[in-house]
């Protein structure tokens, strides 16, 4: 019985013993053949389920003008994807920088979208509501003798920080150059091994499933201030990365820097990038038309009007206000003026921009 004996101690090991080379076919041939099958029978899953095509589909319609960030993006989904990341610490940490209005926070917001089936389960953090040392308590939990100490609040929800098996986390820290020094060196432990252990040490919060975004403005002003000098080709680029390396060395304390995976500049948007983003705005208002069983169509000249009032130092925050304070109003007045109407067109006359209900027979 020594062939049995053999075939229960691989067993018992967990090793399947190599197949015998039937005595018809040639070792080299029956080698070959072991190969080809077990390549076939072997397929290699990813246990997370969200799809990076879908996810950079959605950022690239929506997020205009910031190719090489969006490049780095998809990358950094690809490692996550393919889970081969680094063990200790979060899935990856990136800084979006730039100035405002330019997509920053929403390029975090659809990602959440993509990979969690919605916006909303982004974990937000505004930083600028944390100014103050003594507010390090609303990350880290009150310190021991303080009230509130023993039950370990903390502003972060620990379920959505953990995410599940298949679906990592997505978390921001908005605006984080505008937090206290004592608050960013609460998040040193999370950024490198993806923990944070509360001040009452009885609890811990595990962001090692979490992708970790941070956005800040900082070296905006000073960007701004050489973006239309002009520099011999290839100099723009080193000039810039030197602008922001002083801007986050006077920011940031090196050992926070360096928990950094990487670090994205968003462009500022230029007037050839209007268009995509007013169509954009419009989507969102159709969106909300569409509830009221409302459609809303403009001409030209009312497209041209909303752009032409675009102010290109706030981004696209600026263009959906436009359509908020002279848009959003004269839709208003004219549902409730044709009840009964559900068609609406915009037109411009006398360079005033009016709603009028268009009556179908």
């Amino acid at each position: 019985m020594p062939f049995i004996n053999d075939q229960l101690a691989a067993s018992q090991g967990g090793v399947t013993p190599p197949p015998e080379t039937p005595p018809h076919i040639s070792s080299e041939l029956f080698a070959e053949a072991c190969v080809a099958r077990s390549q076939r029978e072997f397929k290699r899953h990813s246990r997370f389920r969200f799809d990076v095509d879908t996810v950079m589909s959605l950022l690239r319609e929506r997020i205009i003008a910031q190719n090489e960030s969006l490049t780095a993006i998809e990358d950094m989904l690809h490692v996550v994807k393919a889970d081969i990341g680094r063990e200790r610490g979060p899935l990856s940490v990136m800084l979006l920088m730039g100035p405002t209005g330019v997509g920053k926070t929403e390029t975090a917001r659809l990602i959440a979208q993509g990979i969690c089936g919605n916006a909303d389960a982004l974990c937000r953090i505004d930083m600028n509501t944390l100014a103050q040392d003594h507010y390090a308590a609303a990350l880290t939990g009150a310190p021991p003798g303080y009230v509130g100490s023993k039950e370990g609040h903390t502003l972060f929800p620990a379920d959505a920080i953990a995410g599940s098996y298949s679906v990592p986390s997505v978390v921001l820290f908005d605006e984080v150059e505008k937090a206290s020094t004592e608050v960013l060196r609460s998040l040193l432990n999370v950024l490198d091994s993806g923990r944070l252990t509360l001040s009452s040490g009885v609890k811990e919060l595990d962001f090692r499933n979490s992708i970790i975004f941070l956005s800040s403005n900082i070296a905006a002003p000073q960007l701004e201030r050489h973006r239309n000098k002009r520099y011999m080709f290839g100099a723009r680029k080193a000039i810039e990365r030197k602008i922001i390396d002083r801007a986050l060395r006077q920011a940031f304390d090196p050992e926070f820097i360096n928990r950094i995976d990487s670090v994205l500049v968003y462009q500022h948007l230029q007037r050839s990038d209007l268009n995509a983003l007013l169509d954009i705005e419009l989507q969102h208002l159709q969106v909300r038309l569409q509830k009221q069983g409302l459609s809303l169509e403009l001409d030209s000249s009312c497209y041209h009007y909303l752009l032409r009032h675009y102010d290109t130092r706030y981004g696209a925050r600026d263009l959906a206000r436009q359509l908020r304070m002279k848009l959003e109003p004269v839709i208003a007045r004219a549902m409730l003026a044709a009840p009964e109407s559900n068609r609406f067109i915009g037109l411009i006359q006398n360079k005033t921009l009016f709603v009028e209900a268009v009556h179908e027979p």
